[in-house]
C-alpha cells in the first residue's frame, strides 16, 4: 500500500455502510485496514467481493462471542494505530471490546467509534437511519421544492458525510495527536452530529437574514431561476448554478436572451416568471445541444448525468475520477496527494482469504491461530 496513512494500523469492527466508507477512506490513504467480521459473512453487497465498500483491505472471520475471538482481537489492538466500531451504544463494552479494555492493552490506541444519535443522550440506544439523523438535525426539512414534502438526499448527508466521512478525519486527527502526545482517545462520531455540522452555512445564511425557512424559495433549494435543474427537449435534464452576476449574464447570454427584458437577478418578485422562461427555452433543444452552446462556458451550466454516464465524461475521464478495478467501474481514491497518493486494491476480498497471510502481517503465532480455527472462533 502507498498514501499518507502507510505504516498506520487500523482494525475494523465490520458493520454496513457509513463504517465500512469511513475504513475504505482510511485504507485508500494507505493505512492497513484489517476487518473483523463474522465467521459466516460471505462477502459484501450482493454477489460474494463486490461490495466496493470493502476494497483495500483483507478480513477475517471472528466470533466475537467467544473468550478466543475476544482474545484474538485483543491481541490484535496491542499492535494497531486505531480501530474503529460502529455498534450501538454499549454493544463493544458487553463482547468486552469497549475502550477501557482496548486502551488498557495499548494507550496510544484511537478508538473510533460511529453511531447514529451518538454515545450518549436520550436517543443513544434507539433506532435509526439516515433519514432519521437528518431529519433531527435540521438537515432534511429544506430539501425539497416548494409546497413539497422533504426529499430524502439518498443516504449521503448522513451516513456518509456526515457519518463514514467524519469518522475518518476524526481518526485521522485524533492519529496526528497520538503521534505528538504517546496517548489514544475515543472518537465519538454521531451521524447527527455530523449531519448538523454539514449545515453551517445554512445557519449562517439564516443569521443573516438571507434564508426562509421554507422549502424551495432560496437561492440554493431551486427557489432562484439561476439555481435551478432544468428539462431538455429530450428528456434529459441541465443544471444551472450562475449565482455570481458574471456568470448568470454568460448564462441569459448563451439562452439567447436580453437582460433588459429580464427582471434583475436578485429580485425574488421575478423569481418564477423568470424560471419559467429559462424552462421553455432548455425545453426547446436537446441536452447535446445545450452542452455544445455551453461547454468551456463560465455560466455555470452542465449536464445533468446518471451513474453510468459520470466516467465516460471527458473531464472526469481525464482526471481519472473514477477507475476501473476488478471489471467494476469505481470513485477513485480522494482526495489526492502529490507524493504519497493512495492507491486502491484491485478486488474485494471475500472473508477469510488470505486470511492466515494477514494475520500473519500483524505478527501473530500460527499455533495460535490453529488453535482458535481448531475451536472455531477464526473461521
Amino acid at each position: 500500500m502507498s498514501g499518507p496513512l502507510s505504516g498506520i494500523r487500523v482494525i475494523e469492527l465490520g458493520g454496513i455502510g457509513p463504517g465500512p466508507y469511513g475504513s475504505m477512506l482510511l485504507a485508500d490513504a494507505g493505512a492497513e485496514v484489517l476487518r473483523i467480521t463474522r465467521p459466516e459473512t460471505p462477502g459484501g453487497l450482493g454477489t460474494a467481493g463486490s461490495d466496493l465498500l470493502l476494497r483495500s483491505r483483507r478480513s477475517v472471520g471472528v466470533d466475537l462471542k467467544s473468550e478466543g475471538g475476544v482474545a484474538l482481537v485483543l491481541e490484535l489492538v496491542e499492535r494497531a494505530d486505531a480501530l474503529v466500531e460502529g455498534f450501538r451504544p454499549g454493544v463493544a463494552e458487553r463482547m468486552g471490546l469497549g475502550p477501557d479494555p482496548c486502551l488498557v492493552r495499548n494507550p496510544r490506541l484511537v478508538y473510533g467509534r460511529m453511531t447514529g444519535w451518538g454515545q450518549d443522550g436520550p436517543w443513544s440506544g434507539v433506532a435509526g437511519h439516515d433519514i432519521n439523523y437528518i431529519a433531527i438535525a435540521g438537515a432534511l426539512w429544506p430539501i425539497g421544492r416548494e409546497g413539497e414534502r422533504p426529499v430524502p438526499p439518498l443516504n449521503l448527508v448522513g451516513d456518509f458525510g456526515g457519518g463514514g466521512m467524519l469518522l475518518a478525519f476524526g481518526v485521522a486527527s485524533a492519529l496526528v495527536e497520538a503521534a505528538r502526545s504517546g496517548q489514544g482517545q475515543v472518537v465519538d462520531v454521531a451521524m447527527l452530529d455530523g449531519a448538523a455540522s454539514l449545515t453551517t452555512m445554512l445557519h449562517s445564511h439564516r443569521a443573516l437574514g438571507a434564508w426562509r425557512d421554507e422549502r424551495g424559495v432560496n437561492i440554493l433549494d431551486s427557489g432562484a431561476p439561476f439555481y435551478e435543474v432544468y428539462e431538455t427537449k429530450d428528456g434529459g435534464y441541465f443544471a444551472v448554478g450562475a449565482i455570481e452576476p458574471q456568470f448568470y449574464a454568460a448564462l441569459v447570454r448563451g439562452l439567447g436572451l436580453d437582460p433588459a427584458d429580464l427582471p434583475a437577478q436578485m429580485d425574488r418578485s421575478g423569481w418564477r416568471a423568470t424560471k419559467e422562461r429559462f424552462a421553455a427555452i432548455f425545453k426547446s433543444r436537446t441536452r447535446n445541444e445545450w452542452c455544445e452552446v455551453f461547454d468551456g462556458v463560465d455560466a455555470c451550466a452542465t449536464p445533468v448525468l446518471s451513474p453510468a454516464e459520470a466516467p465516460a465524461h471527458p473531464h472526469v475521464a481525464a482526471r481519472g475520477t473514477f477507475r476501473t478495478l476488478g471489471g467494476v467501474d469505481q470513485p477513485a481514491p480522494a482526495p489526492r496527494f502529490t507524493r504519497t497518493p493512495g492507491a486502491p486494491s484491485a478486488g474485494i476480498y471475500l472473508t477469510g482469504e488470505e486470511a492466515d497471510a494477514a494475520l500473519g502481517t500483524w505478527g501473530l503465532d500460527p499455533s495460535m491461530l490453529a488453535e482458535l480455527r481448531a475451536g472455531g472462533a477464526l473461521a
